[in-house]
């Protein structure tokens, strides 16, 4: 019986993909490194410095350590001014219906994020506080598809992994899940789950895995 869920947050909860993009974009348009749509989709669920290494993949030069360090530091700098814009209004379709619905039912409710601006994210949308845990980039060693960020959310809840559903739009967060020992939701045309919604927009995740 599933106890608890566990949401991915950008792409499940809110959208940050344009934020990620124009961040990416801009670091790499000054340092002349080719980047678009097609290599951002690439990044979907990974941690920010193995993005760096996909982003640097098209760099004409190599780039040392420290140096590597500062263009993720520059490029978050650039994501965090964009994402301090977002409000509650940017929640996805569905999301916060589920939420609630979740939690009126008893279900526990967990964000597990690769992200370290996962923090900053919920208090711009109002969510800060409202998750029974929060497993982020902040807490973890290994980014998905290592489900160290869904087994670490798990604990904290005190629920058993195969109590759990995990909730995700990236290859990756499913991926992780499964190694985990968790159920998962794809959302957004993730492959390998054990359940499909194109989204959560007219979707009971209550009615339509759990009861």
């Amino acid at each position: 019986m599933i106890k608890a869920v566990l949401f991915d947050l950008d792409g499940v909860i809110v959208s940050t993909d344009r934020c990620h993009y124009r961040a990416w974009k801009r670091m790499a348009d000054e340092e002349g490194i080719f980047f678009d749509e097609k290599i951002n989709d690439r990044l979907r669920g990974v941690s920010r410095m193995a993005s760096l290494e996909i982003v640097l993949e098209r760099a004409s030069r190599t780039y040392t350590d420290a140096e590597k360090a500062a263009l993720a530091e520059r490029k978050n700098d650039y994501y965090k001014d964009l994402i301090r814009e977002l409000t509650p209004a940017d929640i996805l379709p569905g999301a916060m219906e589920n939420l609630t619905e979740l939690r009126e039912n008893g279900i526990l409710v967990a964000v597990g994020s690769s992200s370290k601006n996962t923090p900053l994210i919920l208090r711009q949308i109002g969510l800060d506080g409202f998750f029974d845990a929060v497993s982020d980039g902040n807490n973890i060693s290994h980014s998905k598809p290592d489900p160290e960020v869904f087994i670490k959310a798990a604990q904290m809840l005190g629920a058993d992994p195969a109590e759990c559903l995990v909730v995700e739009d990236a290859d990756a967060g499913i991926e992780a899940g499964r190694r985990g020992g968790m159920q998962t939701l794809s959302v957004k045309g993730a492959k390998g789950a054990d359940h499909f919604a194109p989204d959560l927009s007219e979707y009971s995740i209550l009615r339509q895995i759990i009861r």
